[in-house]
């Protein structure tokens, strides 16, 4: 089922894909009002959600997260809105369809599903089963909308990450998923980048392609891939970092990032082991233009160095997982393609 799909088409016939950039930093510069739910406005403003994602496409991208990163229940509870969850999934990922049609190229429409904002049991109070149930929700309103694949994104930890993708298989969905290791090189709930490669190898339903997303710069998301590369997966690998770090200034949150910079990400994105190549918070269509010719233009080249990457991309922010695997260590079972 996951490879007899749009996306495990594209992966099988590319070394590479382009994905999307930031939503919610995009949405705040249209003028999304601050404390808002993004969601609500697939169906109050659902031609800015399409251009949204027209600008993606644009700008080069294979792929577009829809606009549903806290579309589950729990999240849209904050806002009065559960009860619409499955309807604004439908919703976003229906518009997503109409642009990916309309592009005249093959793009993968992916149905973000973000964490639910609660602590699974044991430490938390939200059981296995509950939460399984709505991401299964959210899981079927996107299916309905047409999205081509699922995407868990964000996740800290590896439980919410198991229901999430036990959701896609009761959705009859593709998924990929990727956490956030912003937390001395592991996630908040403590996991480093080797964990999730042995996570994903035990799963019942894997997911297709897996890797980061967000995290607290373009330097330490590389460093994660090579933790993840280190480990020889067989998966394809996805790399999607923030453009720089967030700095307050004159009362908004700005990315440091030059699309300048995040070619020089996407290009050592690439070269550590990341096929699915795209940017999270601060990204916008100039940084995606500016990936996408580095990656058409510039050849691949060997596995970079942490100092390769920290003389391209600046210092890391946090210190690295102990047994992140780095970019030499692990278990060293790497496959080549053929």
């Amino acid at each position: 089922m996951a490879i007899d799909c749009l996306l495990g088409r594209l992966l099988a016939s590319r070394d590479w894909l382009m994905a999307d950039g930031a939503t919610g930093t995009t949405l705040f510069n249209m003028g999304l009002p601050a404390g808002e739910a993004p969601e609500l406005w697939n169906e109050a403003e659902p031609g800015r959600i399409a251009e949204l994602y027209r600008g993606a496409v644009a700008a080069g991208a294979d792929l577009f997260l829809t606009n549903t990163f806290g579309g589950n229940a729990a999240r849209l509870k904050l806002h009065a809105a559960e009860g619409r969850a499955r309807a604004l999934n439908r919703i976003a990922a229906a518009i997503g369809r109409e642009v990916a049609d309309a592009a005249g190229r093959p793009v993968v429409v992916a149905g973000s599903m973000g964490p639910t904002g609660e602590i699974l049991a044991p430490v938390g109070t939200l059981s296995h089963a509950a939460a399984v149930e709505i991401f299964h929700e959210q899981a079927e309103g996107l299916k309905e909308g047409g999205a081509d694949v699922l995407w868990a994104e964000t996740m800290s930890d590896p439980a919410e990450y198991r229901a999430a993708g036990e959701a896609a298989l009761r959705a009859g969905m593709p998924w990929c998923g990727t956490m956030s290791f912003d937390t001395a090189g592991r996630t908040m709930m403590g996991l480093a980048p080797a964990g999730l490669v042995d996570l994903v190898d035990r799963l019942a339903h894997p997911p297709l392609a897996f890797g980061a997303n967000c995290g607290v710069g373009a330097s330490d998301l590389v460093r994660t891939v090579l933790g993840f590369a280190a480990q020889g997966p067989e998966r394809p690998l996805i790399a999607k970092g923030n453009a720089g770090i967030p700095k307050y200034v004159h009362g908004h949150i700005h990315y440091d990032g030059t699309p300048a910079l995040m070619a020089e990400y996407a290009v050592l994105a690439r070269d550590a082991g990341a096929r699915i190549i795209g940017g999270c918070c601060g990204t916008g269509p100039e940084h995606l233009r500016a990936m996408r010719a580095a990656l058409e233009s510039r050849p691949p080249g060997p596995r970079p160095t942490l100092e390769a990457v920290a003389a391209a991309l600046g210092p890391f922010a946090t210190a690295a997982a102990e047994d992140s695997g780095g970019a030499g260590g692990g278990r060293d079972r790497r496959r080549r393609r053929g």
